[in-house]
């Protein structure tokens, strides 16, 4: 089961942080079809926040047809996401996480970390298309 954390300086809102964390889950292969979301009350006591942020998070990934409410009983996975094949993965989280390594002996903190990781995802992207 997946566990949620919170980000305050992520800048998103708790609600747009649970959804996000659903979808990598389902990306990485973490969480599969059939599988239940936490309770919102044990999200609400967990995180401290209100119950309303995690039900407008379950009520979008809903709406996106990702998991299904079975009132009385909870909310499941519906569909997943195209998910990496695990034998991909292993090896280049190991090599990421050597990455995030070198750049905080650099002297980068998690937001520059961050930051950089994103500002290369873009503009890789961008070169791939030009």
């Amino acid at each position: 089961m997946i566990e949620f954390h919170l980000d305050a300086g992520s800048g998103l809102s708790p609600y747009q942080q649970l959804v996000q964390q659903v979808r990598h889950a389902l990306r990485l292969g973490l969480l599969r079809e059939g599988d239940q979301l936490p309770k919102v009350k044990d999200v609400v006591a967990q995180l401290a926040i209100n119950p309303n942020t995690v039900l407008k998070a379950y009520r979008e990934l809903e709406h996106t047809g990702l998991v299904a409410a079975r009132p009385g009983v909870g909310t499941f996975v519906a569909q997943t996401l195209p998910a990496v094949a695990p034998g991909v993965l292993g090896p280049l989280s190991r090599d990421l996480r050597r990455w995030v390594a070198r750049a905080r002996l650099a002297g980068l903190d998690d937001e520059s970390v961050e930051a950089l990781f994103a500002n290369t995802v873009r503009t890789t992207a961008t070169e791939d298309t030009a």
